[in-house]
């Protein structure tokens, strides 16, 4: 019989602070406004016969990591069908509604995410993490969920599970 568990990973650090926009149509958007955005990760994963899972500091170091690649920028949706971006210069100029808004490409990260809304950053996060991870074979990961919060009470989540789920016991 196998054994499983399910880690949690919420640090303090595991954090980034961001501008950004919700589009909630082709003709209406919020302000620019920011959030200190709260990451977090459930992994599952089978327990071995010295109980212990793995090193799941592993998958503390790429969520810091995540976090601190969009810490302190302006995001932006490059995949929203409500915007246009072109860059000129050391600007990017995003268009919405007929209005055109100039950023600085210092300050600003283009993410491949159709909306910059909890539900798209956790799934934005969450690919990166399963993408890159030799570890989830290695280690036998079933599942890992990531949440973003974007305040107390209010947060989305994306799940990746594995093909071998259904053994699980």
């Amino acid at each position: 019989m196998n054994r499983v568990t399910t880690i949690e990973l919420s640090k303090e650090y595991m954090k980034f602070s961001a501008a950004h926009f919700t589009i909630f149509s082709a003709v209406e958007r919020e302000r620019l406004h920011g959030h200190n955005f709260q990451v977090s990760a459930e992994i599952t994963l089978p327990v071995g016969s010295n109980g212990m899972c793995c090193n799941y500091r592993v998958y503390k170091q790429k969520l810091d990591g995540l976090c601190r690649e969009l810490d302190e920028y302006l995001l932006i949706p490059a995949r929203s069908p409500h915007l246009t971006v072109r860059e000129e210069g050391d600007y990017y100029w995003v268009r919405f509604n007929g209005e055109e808004m100039p950023f600085l490409k210092a300050d600003t990260q283009l993410l491949p995410i159709c909306n910059t809304t909890v539900e798209d950053f956790s799934n934005f996060l969450l690919q990166k993490l399963v993408g890159s991870s030799e570890e989830l074979q290695e280690y036998g990961v079933y599942q890992i969920v990531v949440r973003v919060s974007s305040g107390p009470g209010q947060s989305g989540s994306s799940q990746w599970r594995s093909g071998s789920a259904e053994s699980w016991t």
